[in-house]
């Protein structure tokens, strides 16, 4: 439990976990951009 507690206060865990929130986040766009814009051109 104390290493659980140690990752939720530690900022450097936290800036990890929103840089990666973005990039998934980013990448998830660009595959609905991409499908929905192959599907619309057939």
């Amino acid at each position: 439990m104390n290493f659980i507690t140690m990752l939720k206060n530690d900022p450097v865990v936290m800036f990890s976990i929103g840089g990666l929130a973005i990039v998934l986040g980013i990448c998830a766009f660009y595959v609905y951009y991409f499908i929905k814009h192959i599907s619309d051109d057939s």
